[in-house]
C-alpha cells in the first residue's frame, strides 16, 4: 500500500479530530471545546486567565477535587536548557488511581495516556489554552469497550478541571 500524501494525511487527521470533538461536545455540553489543527483526539479550551494563573487554577482544582497531582513539567524551560526556544508550555499530570487503573485493566497500553495530561500553552497572539486528550478518543485508541461509565466520569472530571482553570 503506498504511503499517504501529506494533504490526505492532514484531511484524515482533521476528520478524526472533528469526530472526537463532536463526540466530546455531545457528552459534555457545558464546555465548548475547539479542535486542535493537526492533532487528532485533542480538545482545548481558551483561558480567560494569564498563563501562570491558568496553571495555578488547574492545579488548585485538581487538589480541591481530591485528585492526585503527579507532576508539572515546564516544557519551555526544557527547551531553553537545550538552547531551543518554544512558546510557553507546561504539562500537568494528575489522576485518580482507582478510576484510571481500570483503563489499564482493560488494556495495559492505556498507560501511555494515563495519568491524565493537561497542557497549558500560549499562542503567538498571547492566547492561553488548556488542552487534553478526549477520553472517547482514548477509549477508541485502545479498543476499550467495557468501561463506558468510567470514561464518562473521566471526561466529566477533565471538563470540570479545564473549565475551572480557564474561567474567571
Amino acid at each position: 500500500m503506498p504511503p499517504m500524501t501529506l494533504p490526505l494525511a492532514r484531511l484524515v487527521a482533521a476528520s478524526l479530530a472533528a469526530c472526537a470533538v463532536q463526540a466530546s461536545v455531545q457528552a459534555q455540553a457545558p464546555v465548548t471545546p475547539t479542535a486542535v489543527p493537526h492533532a487528532a483526539g485533542i480538545i482545548r479550551l481558551r483561558s480567560a486567565n494569564s498563563f501562570d494563573e491558568t496553571v495555578a487554577r488547574l492545579k488548585s482544582d485538581v487538589a480541591a477535587k481530591g485528585v492526585r497531582f503527579f507532576d508539572q513539567i515546564d516544557q519551555t524551560a526544557l527547551g531553553a536548557g537545550a538552547d531551543l526556544k518554544i512558546r510557553r508550555s507546561t504539562l500537568v499530570l494528575f489522576g485518580n488511581p482507582p478510576l484510571g487503573v481500570q483503563f489499564l485493566q482493560s488494556n495495559p497500553y492505556a498507560g501511555l495516556d494515563w495519568p491524565v495530561r493537561m497542557l497549558v500553552t500560549e499562542d503567538v497572539d498571547g492566547s492561553i489554552w488548556v488542552a487534553w486528550t478526549d477520553f472517547a478518543f482514548i477509549a477508541n485508541r485502545y479498543a476499550i469497550a467495557d468501561r463506558s461509565a468510567q470514561f464518562k466520569m473521566a471526561s466529566e472530571v477533565a471538563q470540570s478541571i479545564a473549565s475551572a482553570a480557564t474561567s474567571r
